[in-house]
């Protein structure tokens, strides 16, 4: 097929939306998956749920907003607002219906299994009827705002996600109506007592039972629980004088926003439902009813509250120290020694933290430079570098704001990092800063040396323990100079410099992308050593995926670990026959992102923070690093090839675009575990060989043809 036929309207290519609405439905099959314990089942539905409200408050609204401002207006896969909100839509209504049934179908029978009950006010016993009604007097009642609904007293403003009761009563043989806000500051669930067991109830049960104390003069007909989810993508004037009280504003606006999805009971009454369809202006393809609890969010809560380890995965102790750091006392030795690397959530992230808090407590170290996109509650970082700042270093960090759903969290350590003296820099106008480094100038004798970390994920020991992540220790001098030309650039006026090691974007991952697809592509046309591997979260840009397609024709043999959204269609004739897509969704969420191109025979292998999305390429400053040293490429490769013959947690897309749980037989593989079992191994041996033969993956003939 030629070139020409290779548009932007020909080429295979699925929407985006669609593509993510299939990821999280991989997600909701591990909370289906009988293999997984009971425990685990129920987080993963919690996060189902999590990632669902993000989705509407950011993608849906999007679309929505789109197709009233740019109706006529195509995405890369053809598709028009209306078009597209219609088909999501439908998908997600299904999705809806999908989690419910697996929550009162599989994971409430399995709870009661093991003497786990969720009671709703009609289930108790008098004993627990009691216990109920004395906690509601004395700590629920005090907290109520029970809220009538006429022409005196109009509709309250409830903000975004909020849980709220609608109540529909009767005075003078006319239908009145009420409502009462859930408390989000109490529990979510009360356990009660039990003969057998564990019993909980949900708040919101409770004060359904009790809804005649709130409206003594009036006879209650009906109730039902009911959920609204607002746009949440707020808008920043990058222009303002003052940037992080801009982020301030919006942060508010955020709660206000307009209305993108209603959630109701399913057994709502016909007056509750007109009423509220009518007071929120709401369109009947908006409203989902729920056939449980609604906002299964709070699952993850009792997830972590829930004791007993029998019913969760086996604990795994994270590689301590590092393999790569074995024997090693001093940190600043061990990188000058060699590049060192560091695995999550395999190996421990305690050395990342290390590494800062060394910087602070040495003498040596002049000056602590650092880019914070997300990070922990209770950061140890932060502390290092508030610590570091009072020890009378010089320390700046880029605080990035426009982290979305951490703005607040993140102007906060902002403004503690500043009160303890380190210069702080809230961001780029226009652009995110996602990149993951940190830079130590240290004084050695005449000597000024650099130490870098590299990372492809966020500094933020919690997530640590359960993304996969990589990070890359180095005092090489070329990797310094770019590291602080790469600072002067983020910090000063300094113009954007040619770096010697790095790919950095907007200026020139785009362009860097191309030219190493096309070297593959021009190699496998003169028949030499052609191969693309990339592990990653997202195959977004359609650039991108035209010269990926374009590689494939020539021959190139391409392997995509792909967790997230891919909008490239694999194995279609005359585009991308020689393409595999994968996705691996397990345990630990894969997020770290590794390029290999095989270069002639002499491949190049990267590292870094960026998806191949738009707004990475073109709208972050983003990096990627090479992997220079051959004990770390052969460790990468080592990865790779785990990963490309997993057979427990990957999904393999067929060239329709829908994926596929791998037919194991007597072959079965959990990278995950794999990994955790080969780290550990190579703990004192620091010795990582290949146990497999160099990319042999599974391949699309090894998909069964209906999901486990």
């Amino acid at each position: 097929m030629g070139e020409e036929k290779f548009d932007k309207d020909d080429m295979p290519f699925k929407n985006r939306h669609l593509s993510w609405m299939d990821f999280n439905m991989r997600v909701l099959e591990e909370a289906m998956s009988i293999s997984n314990p009971i425990m685990e089942r129920l987080k993963f539905l919690s996060i189902t749920a999590s990632n669902l409200d993000e989705f509407f408050m950011i993608r849906v609204a999007e679309v929505m907003d789109k197709k009233l401002t740019k109706p006529g207006s195509k995405d890369s896969s053809g598709l028009k607002p209306k078009q597209l909100l219609g088909m999501l839509t439908s998908k997600i209504h299904k999705f809806y219906g999908k989690q419910y049934s697996c929550f009162f179908n599989q994971i409430l029978p399995s709870l009661g299994k093991i003497g786990v009950k969720f009671l709703k006010w009609d289930d108790l016993n008098l004993e627990q009827m009691s216990y109920a009604e004395d906690y509601f007097e004395k700590i629920i009642f005090p907290v109520l705002t029970p809220l009538a609904v006429d022409m005196g007293r109009p509709f309250p403003f409830l903000s975004n996600k909020s849980l709220n009761i609608a109540v529909e009563f009767e005075k003078n043989q006319e239908s009145l109506f009420g409502i009462v806000q859930v408390p989000s500051i109490l529990p979510r669930y009360i356990e009660i007592p039990s003969l057998n067991g564990k019993s909980y109830i949900l708040l919101e049960n409770i004060i359904r039972g009790q809804l005649s104390r709130l409206f003594e003069l009036n006879s209650i007909k009906s109730s039902c629980t009911f959920r609204i989810t607002r746009n949440s993508d707020i808008e920043i004037d990058e222009g303002a004088q003052n940037l992080l009280t801009e982020i301030e504003k919006s942060i508010k606006k955020r709660k206000r926003g307009d209305l993108v999805r209603l959630e109701i009971g399913d057994k709502t009454s016909k007056g509750i439902k007109k009423f509220l369809v009518s007071i929120l202006d709401v369109g009947k393809k908006e409203i989902y009813e729920a056939r449980g609890p609604i906002d299964l969010t709070f699952l993850s809560k009792f997830y972590n509250e829930e004791g007993d380890s029998k019913l969760k995965f086996g604990k795994l102790k994270q590689v301590s120290p590092p393999a790569d750091f074995v024997g090693c006392t001093d940190i600043f030795k061990a990188i000058r020694e060699k590049d060192r690397m560091v695995y999550h959530p395999f190996e421990t992230f305690d050395w990342v933290t290390n590494f800062i808090q060394a910087a602070a407590e040495d003498e040596s170290v002049l000056a602590i430079k650092q880019v914070l996109y997300r990070v922990s509650g209770n950061s140890p970082i932060i502390a290092a570098l508030i610590k570091a700042a009072e020890n009378g270093k010089q320390v700046t960090v880029l605080v990035e704001l426009k982290a979305r759903f951490d703005e607040e969290n993140n102007i906060g350590w902002a403004k503690k990092l500043e009160k303890a003296g380190c210069h702080v820099i809230y961001g780029l106008t226009g652009l995110k800063v996602h990149c993951k480094v940190l830079l130590v100038v240290r004084r050695e004798g005449n000597l000024i040396r650099r130490y870098i970390h590299f990372g492809t994920g966020n500094y933020n020991d919690t997530t640590a323990k359960f993304y996969t992540d990589i990070g890359i220790f180095t005092c090489n001098e070329d990797f310094g100079r770019d590291a602080s030309s790469l600072f002067n650039s983020l910090t000063g006026y300094s113009k954007p410099p040619e770096y010697k090691k790095l790919v950095v974007a907007p200026m020139d991952m785009r362009q860097f992308f191309k030219n190493m697809i096309e070297n593959e592509t021009e190699n496998a046309k003169r028949g030499l050593p052609s191969k693309i591997v990339i592990k990653i979260n997202a195959v977004v840009d359609s650039k991108i995926i035209k010269d990926l397609y374009l590689a494939s024709n020539a021959g190139v043999d391409i392997n995509l670990i792909v967790r997230g959204m891919c909008c490239l269609i694999p194995g279609v004739k005359g585009y991308s026959e020689n393409i595999q897509v994968r996705s691996i969704v397990g345990r630990f969420l894969e997020h770290s992102r590794i390029f290999y191109f095989e270069n002639a025979g002499s491949p190049k292998i990267y590292m870094g923070s960026a998806d191949l999305m738009p707004r990475n390429l073109d709208r972050r400053v983003e990096i990627l690093f090479p992997v220079e040293d051959t004990g770390l490429r052969e460790r990468t490769v080592n990865v790779l090839n785990i990963l490309l013959n997993d057979t427990k947690n990957a999904r393999i897309q067929d060239n329709k675009g829908k994926y596929h749980r791998i037919n194991y037989k007597d072959e079965f593989l959990d990278s995950q575990m794999e990994l955790f079992k080969l780290f550990g191994k190579n703990k004192k041996k620091n010795n990582f060989k290949n146990n497999i033969k160099i990319f042999t993956p599974r391949t699309s003939d090894d998909i069964e043809q209906n999901s486990r």
